[in-house]
């Protein structure tokens, strides 16, 4: 018992901390406000004579690539924690678990937004559900393909 209560969280426990890391994210803390005293100084060092329209468009593809690229971690993690693959194990690529990992992953995105739009400097957007969404569909696209290329289904 104590073994399949171990073999659990070792799939469910990083799903759970990554959830709590993206919640962070959607704080006042790290609106764009907030950080943008870390982008902006980086790329004035870079460029010195950059406009601050390219500053402000660098500031926002960086912080959208950051909305994909949390929600394919997730994804990716939704799915191992269903389908928990083993080292040796030889099994058909599920469907079924990946659109639920995707489905989880969107509903996580989608209260993520929510939470964002009760913070003073932050607001809930369907664009943002959307990356998020597309960044998830990337996360799984990528474990299919690995699984794909090491002949795994």
């Amino acid at each position: 018992m104590r073994t399949g209560l171990w073999k659990f969280l070792g799939y469910w426990l990083p799903v759970l901390g990554w959830m709590a890391l993206i919640f962070g994210f959607s704080t006042d803390d790290f609106s764009a406000p907030h950080t943008s005293r870390f982008t902006r100084p980086f790329l004035l060092w870079l460029k010195p004579d950059i406009s601050e329209a390219t500053i402000q468009f660098a500031q926002l593809c960086v912080r959208k690539t950051a909305h994909g690229v949390e929600y394919a971690i997730l994804a990716a993690l939704l799915w191992r924690a269903l389908f928990r693959p083993n080292r040796r194990e030889m099994r058909p690529w599920s469907r079924e678990k990946a659109l639920a990992a995707w489905a989880l992953a969107v509903g996580y995105a989608m209260s993520d937004e929510l939470h964002q739009s009760f913070t003073r400097t932050r607001e809930g957007s369907l664009r943002d559900v959307a990356i998020d969404s597309a960044g998830a569909l990337f996360g799984l696209f990528v474990i299919w393909l690995f699984g794909r290329v090491f002949r795994r289904w």
